[in-house]
């Protein structure tokens, strides 16, 4: 079966920011707050510590059968986006990739132009979460006021698909209401919602409120890093696999995204766990695996 990983990331240089400040490397895929907060395995080993280039990201790929990726982008380990474009360049029928900005910038209209109508990125990436998203070093900001707003209304404008991560359920920047709001003045624009809305186990009718609300036509759900958002777990990942069952009985298994977030998630565990918790489970069918993993991102992103 063909498979389509939507979100990935690389890194040219850690250049990240948080609620610690700026994140920064300290050697050996270790990394740094300026709070003094050690992120320990930022990246992995395996990448030889210091960058995860796209020659490596292929590598993973190809020896998982993974046919294409999306390069999406956050502050946690800081805006990569030429190095992303350069890489799309290099791989067109390999990479499709996602740009961000901060909408708070003086010069975002000067930003906006180079990045989505000078080099071409189709798709744009917001992370507003309180731990290293917009919100982390921003004040607490309604996702359908009018500063996103603006960033939605040029996305839209643009046909850009809009990729939105609202951090972790129960956090500030968890604003579904809201972002339900704003889904629904765009209804022409593609919105894709990162970590099925990020929900914990313990929370589950909240997952499940979450869904119905943004079970609209033009929003669609990926599934990375699910494995440990809904941990404590360990493989076949039993806890992921019934946040799935129940995104699919709400949403649809048409609506969901295979995505794993590499680079950092492999410390914990192998891409290839990654893939089979899914795709040796029955809690998809033959024909829904095909969506998940490869259709429907081929779709909406490619």
């Amino acid at each position: 079966m063909k498979i389509i990983d939507s979100h990935v990331h690389l890194v040219q240089y850690i250049a990240g920011t948080g609620s610690g400040g700026e994140l920064r490397s300290i050697g050996n895929g270790d990394a740094i707050y300026a709070s003094g907060e050690i992120v320990p395995q930022m990246i992995p080993p395996m990448f030889g510590g210091e960058q995860v280039t796209p020659e490596q990201i292929l590598a993973i790929m190809d020896e998982n059968e993974v046919e294409k990726a999306v390069l999406l982008q956050g502050n946690y380990y800081g805006f990569q986006n030429i190095y992303t474009h350069e890489a799309v360049k290099r791989y067109p029928d390999r990479f499709a990739g996602a740009a961000s900005y901060d909408p708070y910038s003086r010069n975002k209209d000067k930003i906006c132009k180079h990045l989505f109508e000078e080099l071409g990125f189709g798709i744009v990436k917001f992370e507003v979460s309180t731990g290293s998203g917009l919100m982390s070093n921003h004040h607490t900001l309604p996702l359908d006021g009018e500063l996103m707003e603006e960033a939605y209304s040029y996305a839209d404008d643009k046909g850009l698909v809009f990729v939105i991560d609202i951090g972790k359920c129960g956090s500030e920047s968890w604003q579904v209401e809201a972002l339900r709001r704003a889904i629904l003045n765009h209804p022409n624009m593609k919105f894709v919602v990162c970590h099925l809305l990020a929900v914990s186990t313990k929370d589950v009718d909240k997952l499940k409120w979450g869904l119905e609300l943004l079970k609209l036509p033009n929003v669609w759900f990926d599934l990375a890093a699910l494995p440990h958002i809904c941990g404590p777990d360990a493989y076949p990942y039993e806890n992921a696999r019934r946040s799935v069952q129940i995104g699919k009985e709400i949403v649809g298994a048409d609506r969901m995204m295979f995505g794993t977030d590499i680079p950092s998630v492999l410390k914990k565990d192998t891409y290839k766990n990654y893939v089979n918790f899914l795709m040796e489970s029955d809690v998809l069918t033959e024909q829904e695996k095909q969506m998940v993993f490869y259709d429907t991102a081929n779709k909406v992103f490619f």
